[in-house]
């Protein structure tokens, strides 16, 4: 059944068979729906839009006065926030993809079945619920940001990008969506997944598992479970962690890596919400909230055959894209003292303390390996101290052996975000000095025992330089 709130959203139908209009208008009605409007010209759609809402349009892509596709492109022009469900032919799949890529939410095939349409209205109904809601926290992009920080107390941030992340998840933790996680590994992806599920107030558990190198039995088996007798070794039932993740939320991280077979099976629990334990052939409904994660790029992925496209449009009505840390430098302060303090509170020792250089010297470094190569970082150096202070040299060393060579060689400008420095005509060799000194003192915050080493220089040897330049 459609939520209760959902009753009075205008859903419109659009199809050049009254026959069809007429059945799936009584499906929508005998499921609460009060609100539906029904169109066999699409041009008809064209002139009611103009002066009236809608939420939700099921658009039939095979009509004879204005085709269906045209009749997509033009609503998400015009009408972004409007859900648009296509309905086409079975050997059609295609180009209901292609549609998907035009902005359509889900597409039905014919003949139509109940069960499905109304639950890919439902899930449109609340894409359109929950889109509203995004758009009216972006127009109040004043909401006190102390207030979105302690939504998810143990992401630690203060960076306007991951506190405006942090606001969108817990918009759409409610959902019944999937939600695609993506970044870089040691981001926080699962952070991310867990704050949702907490936010989301689900009274099943939290339940995690890594997707990547399982073949397609034992990724059947993990996630659906199986019966008595199933394959060799199965003596007895066994539940999937779906059962487990019941009323909860189940994780799948590096989705990316899964195989073309569990691809189509993780398709079908999504379509249909429901699945089958190996050696079962009575459907089990799904009563898990399914995030997933992924390091890799899904659209190259799909570009080069590896991942399914209708899989991706399935996965990605909700996206949560986390920034790498060298792109919330802002962030390593607030890290650096949770992560001492956590580190030496467990090691009973007394807070550390550091000097203001440390941070410059952090902020400069790329962080292939993000928050968590930082966080072994501390660790590494809280254990090695003995006398109650953190030393830069020791940072130092530990970047120099990540780099697998000295981090302040000379190569060190290929390695940062450096924005080349660009000129209106050739520089003399004393131009690009000045400029390359600008920047380094930049990029160190102004600290020139870090833009010296940089440069590959001596820090005397910046001071005579900064000392003529000031002379001069």
């Amino acid at each position: 059944m459609i939520p209760e709130n959902f009753h009075n959203l205008p859903v419109l139908l659009v199809d050049d068979d009254p026959q069809a209009l007429e059945l799936l208008e009584s499906f929508l009605r005998s499921s609460g729906m009060k609100y539906v409007v029904t169109f066999e010209d699409g041009r008809d759609l064209t002139r009611y839009l103009a002066s009236f809402p809608a939420a939700v349009i099921v658009l039939d892509l095979m009509m004879p006065k204005i085709s269906g596709i045209t009749l997509l492109e033009e609503i998400t022009n015009k009408n972004p926030g409007i859900s648009v469900i296509v309905v086409t032919a079975e050997q059609q799949i295609d180009t209901a993809i292609e549609c998907m890529k035009l902005g359509a939410v889900d597409y039905l095939t014919k003949p139509v079945v109940i069960k499905r349409f109304i639950s890919s209205v439902n899930r449109a109904l609340e894409l359109y619920s929950l889109n509203e809601e995004i758009v009216a926290s972006q127009n109040n992009a004043t909401a006190d940001e102390q207030h979105a920080a302690s939504i998810a107390p143990y992401i630690i941030t203060q960076n306007k990008e991951m506190l405006s992340l942090i606001r969108y998840v817990k918009i759409i933790a409610d959902s019944f969506q999937p939600i695609l996680i993506s970044g870089e590994t040691g981001v926080g992806k699962e952070l991310f997944a867990q704050a949702i599920h907490t936010l989301s107030k689900r009274e099943g558990m939290f339940v995690s598992v890594n997707v990547a190198g399982l073949d397609d039995t034992l990724f059947s088996d993990t996630l659906f479970g199986h019966k008595k007798g199933s394959y060799t070794g199965a003596i007895s039932d066994r539940d999937g962690l779906i059962k487990k993740a019941a009323n909860g939320t189940l994780f799948l991280d590096e989705i990316g890596d899964l195989n073309e077979l569990s691809q189509i099976k993780l398709l079908r629990l999504l379509q249909e919400n429901e699945y089958y334990p190996i050696g079962s052939d009575i459907p089990v409904q799904n009563n898990a909230r399914l995030l997933v994660a992924t390091n890799q790029h899904l659209k190259l992925r799909m570009i080069e055959g590896k991942f399914r496209k209708d899989l991706y449009y399935r996965l990605c009505s909700h996206q949560v894209n986390i920034p790498p840390l060298r792109s919330r430098l802002d962030d390593i302060p607030l890290l650096l003292n949770h992560y001492m303090t956590e580190y030496s509170n467990m090691q009973g020792k007394n807070k550390l303390t550091y000097r203001k250089e440390l941070v410059n010297l952090l902020s400069t470094y790329d962080f292939p390996g993000n928050v968590r190569e930082l966080q072994a970082m501390i660790l590494d150096v809280v254990t090695r101290s003995s006398d109650g202070k953190i030393h830069v040299s020791s940072f130092k060393d530990l970047i120099a052996r990540e780099k697998g060579s000295h981090f302040f060689d000379t190569e060190l400008s290929e390695e940062i975000d450096f924005n080349p420095i660009t000129f209106t005509r050739f520089p003399t060799i004393k131009e690009a000095e000045t400029e390359l000194i600008k920047r380094a003192l930049e990029l160190s915050n102004n600290n020139q025992g870090i833009a010296a080493q940089m440069l590959g220089i001596t820090r005397q040897a910046l001071n005579n330089r900064l000392r003529r330049k000031k002379a001069n």
